[in-house]
C-alpha cells in the first residue's frame, strides 16, 4: 500500500497538444459533467433496468477450517484479501498493519475483534517488531508493488515507496516459523535479478528455505486474469520439503475434460445477460495507482479491448450499484460499482470497503484475491501442521 508519507513529488509536464485537441477534450469534459448531473436527477434511467444479481459467491471458493492452532500477522494489510483468506483457512489473526487509516476501517469495519494499527501506527517502516517474536507462527503481507510495476515505472530499489527492505527486516525480528510475501510479476524479471537476491533472499536465506512462484487468480475460481508473484518461506527445512505449491482448483471452457471447476466469465460472474460472450475480466487496476483520485479500473489499452467486448465500463466505478444504474454510459454498456469489483477481486459481498470511490477500488486493486489467499494460507498449515 502506498503512504501519503512515501509518495513522490512531481512537477507535471505541460501537454504537447494541439487547439483542436483541447477543445475535443473540453467538450468531452463538459459533456461528462452534464451527464452526471443528470445522473444524479434520475433523468438517464428509465426505470425499466434492474439492478444486477450476481451469482458469484467468493466465499463458497473458501471453506471455512476450524481453528489451526496457529496465528499469523499482517504486514501491508490493505483491504484485507490475505487476512481473509488467511483466516478462513483456520488461522488466529495477532494484528495488522497498513500506513493508510481508510484500511484500518476497512478491516476494524469486518473484524472488530482484530488488532488494527493504521496510519503512523501502521507504519512497517517505523515499528518495532521486536515485541512478537516468539509469539506468531507465520508473517504475511504484500509490499507495495509500484516500484516493480509497469503502471509505477518500475523504479525498484530507488522508488521511495519500497518497502521489502522494512518486510525482510520485520521477519528477522518476529522470526516466525513461516512467511508469506506477494507481489507483481515483474519482479521476478531479469530487471529486478539483483534486487531480489540482495534485498529479499540473502538477508533470509541464512534463517529460511524460500521460495518463489507464481499463482493466477482465475485458477482458484476468481473470474479475473490476475497473475501474482509470492515468496514463501520456511525455518524448518522439513516443513519447507513438505511444502507444495498450491494447485489449480479450477479450469477455464477450453478445460472441457478436466475434473477441476470451470472459473465463471465476469459477465456471468455479475449476473448480466447473455450476449454471446463472455472472458475473465482484465486485472483490475488500483485507483491508488496512476492519476490520483481515479475511479477507473484500466489498466492498458489491451485491457480496454476487452471491456468492451465484455460491455462493461471499466471508468467511473460509482459507490453502489444503485447509483450506477442510474448513471448508464453513453455506449450503453455495463457500469460497475465497487461491489462488483469487489466480487471480481474475490471479496464476498458482506466485505465492507471504507472511504471515497477512489479508495475502495484503490484497497481492492491492491489486495490479493482472497481465495488466492486462502490457497496459499493452506499450504502453509498443511507444510507446519503434518
Amino acid at each position: 500500500m502506498i503512504g501519503e508519507g512515501h509518495l513522490v513529488s512531481t512537477v507535471p509536464m505541460p501537454y504537447d497538444i494541439s487547439e483542436e485537441k483541447r477543445d475535443w477534450y473540453r467538450e468531452v469534459s463538459a459533456r461528462s459533467r452534464s451527464r452526471k448531473a443528470a445522473a444524479r436527477r434520475g433523468e438517464l434511467c428509465s426505470g425499466e433496468v434492474e439492478l444486477n444479481r450476481p451469482a458469484f459467491r467468493p466465499e463458497v471458493l473458501m471453506p471455512e477450517r476450524k481453528h489451526q492452532g496457529l496465528c499469523s500477522l499482517s504486514l501491508f494489510s490493505g483491504g484485507g484479501g490475505l487476512d481473509l483468506g488467511f483466516e478462513r483457512a483456520g488461522m488466529h489473526h495477532v494484528a495488522s498493519y497498513d500506513v493508510l487509516d481508510v484500511c484500518g476501517e476497512t478491516l476494524k469495519t469486518n473484524r472488530p475483534n482484530w488488532t488494527v494499527f493504521s496510519g503512523a501506527a501502521g507504519d512497517v517502516s517505523a515499528t518495532d517488531f521486536a515485541e512478537f517474536a516468539g509469539e506468531v507462527d507465520v508473517v504475511h503481507g504484500g509490499p507495495p508493488c509500484q516500484p516493480f510495476s509497469i503502471a509505477g515505472k518500475q523504479g525498484g530499489g530507488d522508488d521511495s515507496r519500497d518497502m521489502w527492505p522494512s518486510f525482510t527486516r520485520a521477519i528477522r525480528e518476529i522470526r516466525p516459523a513461516a512467511f508469506v510475501a506477494e507481489n507483481v510479476p515483474g519482479l521476478l524479471g531479469r530487471r529486478f535479478d539483483h534486487y531480489v537476491q540482495e534485498t529479499i533472499i540473502k538477508p533470509l536465506s541464512r534463517s529460511y528455505t524460500i521460495d518463489a512462484f507464481r499463482l493466477s487468480a482465475s485458477a482458484f475460481g476468481v473470474p479475473q486474469e490476475r497473475q501474482r508473484v509470492f515468496f514463501v518461506g520456511f525455518r524448518s527445512s522439513a516443513a519447507a520439503r513438505r511444502h507444495t505449491v498450491p494447485k489449480a482448483t479450477h479450469g477455464d471452457q477450453d478445460e472441457l475434460f478436466s475434473a477441476k471447476c470451470r472459473t465463471p466469465g465476469a459477465r456471468a460472474a455479475l449476473g448480466l445477460e447473455n450476449i454471446g460472450f463472455d472472458c475473465f475480466a482484465p486485472t483490475l487496476r488500483s485507483g491508488f495507482t496512476g492519476p490520483r483520485k481515479t475511479t477507473s479500473i484500466l489498466n492498458s489499452k489491451a485491457s480496454q479491448t476487452v471491456w468492451r467486448q465484455l460491455q462493461i465500463w471499466p471508468n467511473g466505478v460509482q459507490e453502489s450499484r444503485e447509483a450506477a444504474l442510474r448513471f448508464p454510459p453513453e455506449n450503453g454498456h455495463f457500469r460497475l460499482s465497487v461491489q462488483d469489483c469487489g466480487l471480481l477481486q474475490g471479496f464476498p459481498e458482506k466485505w465492507q470497503f471504507k472511504g471515497a470511490v477512489y479508495q475502495v477500488i484503490g484497497q481492492i486493486g491492491n489486495s490479493v484475491c482472497p481465495p488466492v489467499g486462502y490457497a496459499i494460507a493452506n499450504s502453509i498449515v498443511d507444510a507446519l501442521r503434518a
